[in-house]
């Protein structure tokens, strides 16, 4: 195996008009897969909210990609996917246009750049169950009133009142770290031209409130899209770095449309 990989950090989901610096990823392109224990050495090492690994399979344009933050491994990770399909599209800028396929286990998310030259990706809608009462605690944790709260297959919806209310809210780690949820996406309608605003909250892990996430756009656009009546929606993530999305969305699944910038290009040097 080769010991010398190309590598970057990418920032994606950001807007220079709002003051969206969005959410960086590491990504290393591998020739093959590494045990899962020098994966999440590496991300460890380089501590950033994710790294991505890829490598290729034996088709064209198809490739396997893993996503660990510093402290565990990512089940589905959005921003690293759209940091994978820009640096994918600088590596091999003669396929952009056919795009990409990005495959983790039984998930195929379709990358590359689109008419207007912004990366996207496409990403299954997650599904939610039912409207139901919020865990106990859940609410004082938050320190807002939730109007309404629905389980997901990843992180549960939270709707709030407004955006006033999203973006005063401090929630309280400690207390929401004794609630048997993984994570939050919580949301309100926004105040401004856009769709709707979010905060992205994951007690048990290190990060705790996360950039800018592409899984919770997984979740939430659909929400928004049967909500409001619209098929194309922008929506803020409320985050001290700030997010900015741009999503299409279809019945079962959504396109993420986005613009990114790199911080850093060149060399990763595996030891």
């Amino acid at each position: 195996m080769k010991s010398q990989f190309p590598f970057a950090i990418i920032n994606v989901f950001s807007n220079s008009r709002i003051n969206a610096l969005g959410n960086p990823s590491a990504v290393i392109l591998l020739d093959e897969k590494l045990p899962d224990e020098k994966l999440q050495s590496i991300a460890t090492a380089l501590h950033q909210p994710a790294t991505t690994f890829l490598w290729k399979t034996d088709k064209e344009n198809e490739f396997l990609i893993r996503w660990f933050a510093p402290d565990e491994e990512i089940g589905l990770c959005g921003h690293g996917a759209m940091a994978a399909s820009a640096f994918l599209s600088d590596e091999f800028p003669e396929n952009s246009k056919n795009g990409f396929k990005l495959i983790k286990d039984k998930t195929i998310i379709e990358a590359g750049v689109d008419s207007e030259n912004a990366h996207f990706i496409i990403l299954d809608n997650i599904k939610r169950s039912t409207i139901q009462n919020p865990p106990k605690g859940l609410e004082k944790a938050l320190g807002q009133k939730i109007v309404e709260y629905y389980p997901t297959e990843n992180k549960h919806i939270v709707l709030l009142e407004n955006e006033e209310s999203l973006a005063a809210m401090k929630p309280d780690f400690e207390a929401l770290r004794k609630i048997d949820v993984f994570g939050y996406s919580v949301t309100a309608a926004s105040s401004h031209h856009d769709d709707f605003v979010c905060r992205t909250l994951v007690p048990h892990v290190q990060q705790l409130e996360d950039h800018a996430t592409g899984s919770t756009q997984a979740v939430l656009v659909d929400f928004w899209a049967k909500k409001l009546g619209k098929s194309e929606l922008e929506s803020r993530q409320l985050s001290p770095r700030g997010g900015y999305f741009n999503a299409i969305h279809h019945h079962d699944d959504f396109k993420l449309i986005a613009h990114s910038y790199y911080t850093i290009k060149g060399t990763f040097y595996l030891n």
